[in-house]
């Protein structure tokens, strides 16, 4: 593999960590987890203490494919946070803690967090 890779993933994981030490979702207020790959996006609604998945969405899913938006973009990103904010409003979720994963919060993981917020949920 090639060391400029491993140095970037090993940056990733020691933030995912740190992020993770310090936000935790609850029944009241669980966990928005931001997954990013190059081409996809993966978003999830967390209930950490049951250890449970409330909803989740994935570009790769039909209710995306529907807005006709490209996954690797930002307004296909913004398109995922507003999908993933009504099913959780949907859930009875109004409130909850984003995770952004690791990754900056800028780009395609602020775009889902900015869709999010637009479809009523309060972070």
């Amino acid at each position: 593999m090639n060391t400029n890779f491993k140095k970037r993933q090993t940056g990733l994981v020691r933030r995912h960590r740190r992020v993770r030490g310090k936000i935790s979702g609850t029944a009241a207020r669980p966990r928005l987890c931001v997954t990013r790959s190059n081409n996809n996006i993966y978003v999830q609604v967390i209930d950490d203490v049951a250890g449970k998945t409330i909803c989740g969405v994935s570009t790769l899913g039909p209710e995306f494919k529907e807005t006709g938006k490209k996954s690797a973009t930002v307004e296909g990103a913004s398109a995922i946070g507003s999908i993933i904010g009504k099913k959780a409003l949907e859930a009875g979720i109004t409130e909850v803690v984003f995770d952004r994963g690791g990754n900056l919060y800028h780009g395609r993981i602020k775009a889902v967090a900015e869709g999010a917020r637009e479809a009523g949920l309060k972070f």
